[in-house]
This record gives C-alpha cells, structure tokens and sequence, in this order.
C-alpha cells in the first residue's frame, strides 16, 4: 500500500543541498540512470550519487552534450535517448538489459516545459508524451532490470505545476480543447505524480518503490521556451530582466533542487514506504483543491483511481506494460 501523504519531518528542508542529504549513504556496487542527467539537478543529481560511490548511466537526445558536461566526472556512462521516440526509448533499454546488470535506481528528470504546441510522430501532444509517456515506457522496459535489483526505486520529477492542470482522461493531446501551454505542462506533471503511484503499487511486492516530488523553483534550462516578456507578465522579472527582490527567497541553487530528489532516491527514512509526492527534502502535505499557498499536493495528483485511468491510458497508448516486460 502506498505511505501517507503526510510529512515525516525528516530533519532536512526547502535549503539543503543534495550532498547534505546524501550523507555517507554507500551506493557502491549500485547502478542508477539519470533522464537528463547532463544539466541543471540532473546533473547535480548524477554528481551526487557518483559521490556516493554508484555508477550513473545519463541517457541524453544528444550525446556529445552529455559528454561535455560529465567530462572529469567519474563512473558515468552515456546512452542515447530520445524520449519522443517510443523506438529510441526500446534501443536503449534493450541495450542496458543487454548488460545484464540489475537496476537499483531509475531517476525520471528530463523534461520540457511551456512549449508551443506541437506533436510527436504519433500525434501525441509534447509535454505529455516526453514527460511522462516516455518516462512510463522507458520504466516497463526496465522491469526485467528493476525486478532484478531485489530492491530498487523509481523517482518521478514532477512539479508545483500540477495544481496548474488535473489529467483530461477526454483529450489529453488537445485535440479538441484549445491548447494553454501551462495547462499543458501542469497536465504532464500530474501524470507524473500519478505515475509513481500506480507503479508503487505494482513494484512493491518485488521490492521496487516509486516516488514523485517537487524540485522547487530554479533556474535552468527548462525554461528556455519562455519569454522575457512572460516572465515580466507572471512577475518572475522586473523591468531590467532580474529576479524581483521579494522572489529571490522562493528559488533554489541546482544544489538545493537536487536534494528532494537524492533524498527520495537514497533516504533509509523512507525504506517500507513509496507512492508519496515530496517536496522541500520530505513527504509533502494532502491539501485540498482550494489551497492558496503553493505547496502540498493536491487531490488531482494522488487519486489513486485517476492513477489507474493514467496506467490503462499510458499502456494503450504506448503499447507498453509491466506484464510483457517480465
């Protein structure tokens, strides 16, 4: 069964950083993959869980990008991979199962966000179908590797966004709807919350747990799709392109977005638990649908029923499920 979505104060908060948690957690003889592991907290993220002693593998849609920005950082390795392209994401499992070595952590991170619309080859909308559609395939090809782990976690990126945008079951590509990029990407990333826990329910009983969190508000490269001008409107900007003094309090270094991630990925607090949405280096809090504050997570992303609904979507639409994969 999936933990309680209520906070464990795990003695960490919103200004730690991902080598402050990690501690002296020994990861040696551990192998985890990174999305996105080349930039912004998925670097930080890969840097820290080399430090630990785990060999990282970095799937990246360019290669020769990833091996710039890893160069001097040791025990990583780097694969191609393009989560648009379901044909990409079965290369490159099938080369990992080739290797025959279990997988003891899968770090879903990639991502994009705001984009205009546009579709991938099959026709489903980008946000959708890179941020979670990818990620859930890549994972069913995985089982095999995960189930052989004998323990393993599964860590979904998702964000404060998902209070933008609960699933549309109806027309989750919009075609039909009139497309708002920010609905869009907040869609993706309540499907990232429900991801992690359908599939905590499915690995628990091999060992597998699955997590979804919140990073926090930093600056990367995520947000290149978004103009100076929007970033003006939202307020994110003052009129000489800066982060406004009242905001700066709100944003995270790389070091400190990396942190809810390596906790939920290396924590012994968390051992026996899964399903939950993290934020700010602990479990979240429930809170209702009309809560103000920007934290929390809300009904939409922890329901365990649209979970299901995501699961039979993502497997008809991928053509991918636990069951064919081992």
């Amino acid at each position: 069964m999936p933990s309680q979505q209520t906070p464990i104060h795990s003695g960490f908060g919103r200004s730690s950083t991902a080598l402050e948690v990690l501690g002296d957690a020994d990861l040696r003889g551990r192998t985890a993959i990174v999305t996105g592991g080349h930039s912004g907290i998925g670097l930080e993220t890969t840097r820290a869980l080399v430090q630990a002693g785990a060999t990282v593998v970095v799937p990246a849609r360019t290669p020769e990008r990833a091996r710039e920005a890893l160069a001097g950082i040791p025990h990583t390795e780097i694969g191609q991979l393009d989560l648009l392209d379901p044909r990409s994401i079965d290369a490159f499992a099938a080369a990992f199962l080739a290797s025959g070595r279990p997988l003891h952590l899968l770090i879903n991170n990639a991502g994009i966000m705001a984009v205009p619309l546009t579709r991938d080859a099959r026709g489903y909308e980008h946000h959708f179908s890179a941020n979670h559609l990818g990620h859930f395939q890549l994972a069913a090809r995985l089982w095999p590797a995960l189930k052989q782990a004998g323990g393993a976690r599964v860590v979904a990126l998702s964000s404060g966004a998902h209070r933008r945008a609960a699933m549309d079951f109806d027309d989750p590509h919009y075609e039909r709807r009139a497309y708002e990029k920010w609905q869009a990407y907040g869609q993706s990333k309540t499907a990232n919350a429900l991801f992690a826990l359908a599939l905590d329910r499915r690995g628990e009983p091999h060992g597998i747990r699955a997590f979804s969190l919140h990073p926090g508000r930093i600056e990367t490269n995520l947000q290149r799709h978004i103009t100076l001008a929007e970033l003006q409107a939202q307020g994110f900007r003052d009129e000489n392109g800066e982060i406004p003094a009242e905001q700066r309090a709100f944003y995270k270094t790389a070091q400190q977005g990396a942190a809810t991630t390596v906790w939920c990925t290396t924590s012994a607090a968390l051992v026996g638990m899964g399903g939950v949405y993290c934020e700010d280096v602990d479990i979240a809090r429930a809170v209702p649908a009309d809560h103000q504050p920007l934290d929390g997570v809300l009904p939409w992303a922890r329901d365990a029923e649209a979970a299901e609904r995501l699961w039979a979507l993502s497997r008809q639409l991928t053509g991918s499920d636990l069951r064919q994969e081992g």
